[in-house]
């Protein structure tokens, strides 16, 4: 009975998001609770669930967004993007997408957008056009350049702690394949914005008239702000060899940075993106359930059934079943649950390396088909809406959909050649 009501309740509240007729906080925050009060899950067991790690990640980075945002920098940033893309939206989109994906493969992709999303939004300000194609575009490059690394996505290091794979193996392995994608990548972007992207005079105009440095309001604190953060996120690089968790190093940014800024604690937490911390406390309480039930362990122990000792089968299984999979659930519980039947598979005597990694793939790249798929998806969306721009399920979809065709028919080859021919 759990097993469908779980689903019931899951089914239910993913169609109201994806219908875009209500808050998407509000439904994940009930489906959370209603799988509580039906008895599917306990209340110990669901707020276990809350991965606060991502949560306090989000929050201390949203912060130190915040107080730089403060200081003109993001307007001191779009400025010199502009000047190099010499006015033309498209060039502009592609270099955007490249620091994005660059970014996101040396810390991580969510980090990424909460420090480039004000950036993108300002450049569309200051130049005037719509800045979807830019945001859905950096939504994409975070997470396809995430996946080249350990630390670029949550996935990743969920893998690597139960492959014993370090930063190195995930370098050679990943990063190869995803360059071959990220040149696909900017291809589909042409193709589905570049030829409507017309240069025009107003456009270099205003190029003509942009001053970064005239953008800057506060030197001192922007100084300040930027040696907090760098040493953030020096933090992130080394937090293992720390011993810390890379929630506690955030948060430890944020609070250095108000001491001292000084900023005012009081704007400074108005500056966090509750809707998104909520919205994520109510989907990890919902794909628990869904998780707790066996309805996605259930799935997945089908696909090792159905591989039969195949080692081919069973990559591409993993492959396409962990991208469809990380579309629907976010790709970090899901991760989670695959792990074990990866190792499941590897006792029968598969080797293991080609399933990591077509784990590691799929999970990634799946993110970028559902505006649910992936942390950084969701992070984007709220910023956008916040500033009135909303990006709809359908929307992201439409374009997703190319994108993590092109991405997977790209990983099959590669995983292939490399691994199992």
């Amino acid at each position: 009975m759990d097993v469908f009501a779980a689903g019931a309740v899951f089914l239910v509240a993913y169609a109201l998001i994806a219908s875009e007729r209500f808050d998407r906080t509000l439904i994940a925050l009930l489906g959370g609770l209603l799988v509580v009060v039906f008895g599917i899950v306990d209340q110990e067991e669901a707020f276990t669930a809350i991965d606060f790690n991502v949560i306090f990640l989000l929050a201390g980075m949203m912060v130190l967004a915040g107080g730089l945002s403060k200081t003109g920098f993001f307007e001191f940033v779009a400025g010199i993007a502009i000047h190099f893309s010499r006015g033309k939206p498209f060039r502009l989109l592609i270099i955007l997408s490249l620091l994005t994906a660059l970014l996101a493969a040396v810390l991580d992709n969510v980090t990424t957008v909460v420090l480039l999303t004000p950036v993108t939004l300002s450049i569309a300000r200051t130049l005037k056009v719509n800045p979807f194609p830019y945001l859905i575009s950096q939504i994409f490059a975070s997470n396809i350049g995430g996946t080249a690394t350990l630390i670029g996505d949550p996935p990743n290091i969920l893998i690597g702690s139960a492959a014993g794979l370090d930063f190195g193996d995930f370098l050679v392995n990943l990063t190869p394949v995803v360059i071959l994608i990220m040149v696909a990548f900017v291809g589909i972007m042409w193709l589905a914005f570049g030829r409507n992207m017309e240069d025009d005079a107003d456009r270099l105009d205003i190029l003509a008239t942009v001053d970064p440095a005239a953008a800057i309001k506060d030197r001192p604190l922007m100084i300040r702000a930027l040696i907090v953060l760098g040493l953030t996120l020096v933090g992130f690089l080394f937090h293992s060899t720390l011993g810390l968790e890379a929630a506690t190093i955030a948060l430890l940014g944020a609070t250095i940075l108000m001491f001292v800024g000084p900023l005012d604690p009081h704007e400074a937490l108005r500056d966090i993106e509750w809707n998104t911390l909520f919205f994520f406390i109510g989907l990890f309480m919902l794909i628990e359930a869904v998780i707790h039930v066996g309805i996605v362990g259930g799935i997945a122990d089908s696909l090792a059934e159905a591989a039969g000792g195949n080692l081919t089968v069973a990559t591409m299984g993993i492959l396409w079943f962990s991208a469809l999979a990380s579309a629907i659930v976010d790709n970090i519980p899901y991760t989670a649950t695959a792990i074990p039947i990866v190792q499941q598979l590897a006792d029968t005597g598969l080797r293991a390396e080609p399933m990591w990694w077509a784990l590691a793939l799929g999970a990634c790249l799946g993110g970028n088909l559902t505006v649910v798929g992936a942390s950084a998806n969701i992070v984007v969306a709220n910023l956008a809406t916040r500033d009135g721009h909303p990006i709809t399920f359908m929307q992201f979809f439409r374009y997703g959909l190319g994108v993590v065709a092109a991405s997977l028919a790209i990983s099959t080859v590669y995983l292939y050649v490399r691994y199992l021919s």
